[in-house]
């Protein structure tokens, strides 16, 4: 089922039935949620003049992933991009994507998002695995630091194998925060209550989202770098990625 494999330099699984390059990431603890040091470098941003807009709206969700609480994450696969519409086809012959510009884009998925789910032999990432994959060590804003994230940080197409490997973090995962790709968790605002490991909140309702940069691009100037943010969360509305997660293969 699996291909140990050298992808960009780093070791690598792939899925040998579809192809999907997955990273493995390593176990270890982290800050999970938007910290007050990240809170201090988005009003940094502002007052340099690198917004569009007044960012109250931010800042009044801010508690939607707050409390900062440490979480322990177990070593897993996750893939090292979002499910493209070609990968997609794979489980989904029919599959046509309207939002892709080609079969090497991001898939966006609407009405087939439960089909995919129920064909894919992955699981979802929980909340917890995203993040620490995303941040894949750091406490800044991005992987690349506190700054403002631009354009450049978008990546919603993989057919350049240069530029896939030139937007990874150091875990090897390429455009976290770009799609906006959906958890297994269920959408609570804020973690108060969440457990101490990586395992998904369940229950009732919209999964939650992480990231949705690109799903905006070209950007109107409404502060959509916001959405590139490690710690940036949303309920699941419409469309969303897919980036499948799986336990490490035996060896």
């Amino acid at each position: 089922m699996w291909t140990e494999v050298i992808v960009a330099g780093r070791p690598a699984w792939r899925h040998t039935m579809s192809g999907v390059v997955f990273r493995e990431v390593p176990g270890g603890t982290f800050r999970m949620g938007l910290s007050d040091a990240e809170l201090d470098a988005v009003r940094a941003i502002e007052r340099s003049g690198g917004v569009e807009d007044a960012l109250e709206p931010f800042f009044a969700s801010a508690g939607d992933a707050q409390p900062v609480r440490e979480v322990r994450v177990e070593p897993f696969l996750i893939a090292r991009h979002p499910l493209t519409v070609a990968q997609v086809r794979h489980w989904l012959p029919e599959y046509e994507d309207f939002y892709a510009d080609s079969h090497s884009g991001t898939a966006r998925l609407k009405d087939d998002l439960v089909d995919l789910l129920e064909a894919l032999p992955f699981r979802l990432p929980s909340e917890a695995e995203w993040e620490y994959a995303a941040r894949a060590g750091t406490t800044t804003l991005t992987f690349r630091g506190d700054g403002r994230p631009g354009e450049d940080h978008i990546l919603y197409d993989f057919g350049d194998e240069e530029r896939t490997a030139a937007g990874e973090n150091a875990f090897g995962l390429a455009a976290m925060g770009s799609a906006g790709e959906i958890c297994a968790d269920v959408w609570i605002p804020g973690f108060a209550g969440a457990p101490a490991d990586a395992r998904p909140r369940t229950g009732d309702g919209p999964r939650t989202v992480r990231g949705g940069a690109a799903d905006l691009y070209p950007w109107q100037g409404c502060d959509e770098w916001l959405l590139l943010l490690s710690a940036t969360r949303d309920k699941h509305a419409q469309f969303a990625a897919v980036r499948p997660a799986a336990p490490l293969p035996s060896r």
